[in-house]
């Protein structure tokens, strides 16, 4: 075998990194770089398309200089992405028509609400709810609003996809667009059952089919880079999955009742469930896996939409922090006497509550409320939300979880690493490769190029050397539990109310 180095881009909602890995699993380099976040209106997010690709072409060769390895080196490329979020661009030009649609934004929460009838067919036939979080109805604003955007996409000029295909588009230059079985199930445009585009999703959506990215399995030969400035022609782009069904793939979860939680900007618990779907009674969602054939794979999913995203608030907004990785030493010095509770609501609530009208409520305050009591209130706000998912998980499937394995920024925070232990009163399991997700697009790409033979091979690179096993008792964790979900439905019946 030639060079067995393959490089995985990471775009997510904040930032966008490049990492590559050897043989072993092992990141030998990884770069990161923020970008700037739009929000023109309350409730809308945008990114700006042509930034996120700037980025891309700044990480990449800084990855490629840390590794110290020439890009002809790469015997292939692995795509993760932000889910959900959208990008119009004119197929002629490579522009973006308007800017990205982030999945955060909930500016077509009156429409959700409006056609909220029709949630339980949607439901049954792409395993998602109808909420602003998924792709189709941002689509549908973006044509809507511009008559030129709608006549222009409507003639096939335009092109739509998340922002896997907006990258892959740019790698190749132009001549791919196609777009993996995980991110298309994200959208409400996919059939989960069939694992194909639906014409009456798209008719209902007011969609044209023909602006959608091809749809393929993770595992594929999705195309080849272009002339590029920061690479070469030819390298084999051949692994895409959703950021989070790669994080459940570099993690290892490929069988049946295998469970993670990856904590980003917001937190997400999937759940593999082999090769049925399981239709939530508890308003979780079903997606499809990252697939290495066309053989569906499914996984049960919560999401929640603030996790990492407090942390920004607690840095940026309150600034308490000077640093995100400041908040696990400022957490510990909180007063246990303090009541403090935070229901981290800043762009509505997830599953299993759907409630996108919501906003974040803190209870408890009094007048000695200190930051590092606010610190701590927004760690257990953002493990008391993976709780509550599992616990519906656990209803769902009617198998509780042994263990969950962890991923992400937060993962490197040992108390709240320890915090989720003691509420879910399950060991906590943090991935060896903390960038679980960008090693998970890796072994896609390196299976389909023959750097990996096989899942198995894979596997035995993802087992966890760490354990945070729960310390609390029953009677601990119940008050802790039942003070949270009180604060949980005064916050539904407040906003509720409202609207």
């Amino acid at each position: 075998m030639g060079s067995a180095y393959i490089l995985a881009i990471d775009q997510g909602t904040t930032s966008t990194r490049a990492a590559i890995f050897n043989e072993l699993g092992q990141g030998i380099a990884s770069v990161g770089r923020e970008f700037r976040q739009h929000y023109p209106k309350p409730g809308w997010v945008e990114h700006d398309p042509l930034g996120i690709w700037q980025t891309v072409a700044e990480v990449v060769p800084e990855a490629l200089a840390q590794a110290r390895i020439a890009p002809q080196e790469l015997a292939g490329i692995g795509l993760t992405n932000q889910r959900e979020t959208v990008v119009l661009w004119d197929r002629a030009t490579s522009q973006p028509v308007a800017p990205g649609i982030v999945w955060q934004d909930r500016r077509t929460a009156a429409f959700c609400k409006e056609h909220h009838a029709d949630e339980p067919w949607l439901f049954e036939r792409t395993g998602l709810v109808l909420d602003p979080y998924f792709s189709a109805t941002k689509i549908r604003w973006l044509l809507e609003n511009d008559p030129t955007i709608q006549s222009r996409a409507k003639s096939g000029h335009l092109a739509v996809g998340t922002i896997d295909s907006w990258l892959l588009w740019n790698l190749t230059g132009g001549a791919v667009h196609a777009t993996d079985y995980s991110n298309a199930s994200r959208t409400l445009l996919m059939n989960l059952h069939t694992a194909r585009w639906d014409t009456e999703l798209c008719r209902y959506f007011d969609v044209p089919e023909a602006i959608l990215p091809d749809a393929k399995p993770s595992v594929s030969r999705f195309g080849v880079t272009a002339a590029l400035p920061f690479l070469p022609a030819g390298i084999p782009i051949c692994g895409i999955a959703g950021d989070q069904q790669a994080a459940l793939f570099g993690q290892g979860g490929f069988r049946t009742g295998e469970g993670k939680c990856t904590y980003g900007t917001g937190a997400f618990f999937l759940l593999n469930t082999g090769v049925k779907p399981i239709r939530s009674q508890h308003r979780l969602l079903s997606s499809l896996a990252a697939m290495t054939d066309t053989t569906p794979q499914y996984v049960l999913e919560g999401s929640v939409f603030v996790a990492g995203a407090a942390i920004q608030w607690l840095r940026d907004g309150l600034h308490l922090l000077a640093r995100a990785s400041d908040s696990e030493a400022l957490a510990t010095r909180s007063s246990p006497e303090e009541p403090t509770l935070f229901v981290p609501g800043l762009v509505g609530l997830g599953a299993p509550h759907w409630i996108p009208e919501a906003r974040g409520v803190l209870f408890g305050l009094t007048r000695k409320t200190s930051p590092a009591d606010l610190a701590r209130a927004a760690l257990e706000g953002v493990a008391l939300q993976v709780v509550d998912l599992i616990a519906a998980a656990d209803l769902d499937t009617g198998v509780p979880l042994d263990g969950l394995r962890v991923d992400g920024g937060m993962s490197r925070n040992a108390w709240f690493l320890q915090c989720q232990a003691d509420l879910l009163g399950l060991p906590v399991l943090p991935a060896l490769e903390k960038e679980a997700t960008a090693l998970g697009a890796a072994f896609l790409a390196g299976l389909q190029v023959g750097v990996w033979p096989d899942l198995d091979a894979i596997r035995k690179m993802t087992l966890s050397s760490q354990r945070f096993e729960p310390t609390w008792n029953q009677e601990q964790r119940e008050r802790k539990l039942r003070n949270w979900r009180r604060a949980v439905a005064a916050t539904i019946a407040y906003y509720r109310d409202e609207a």
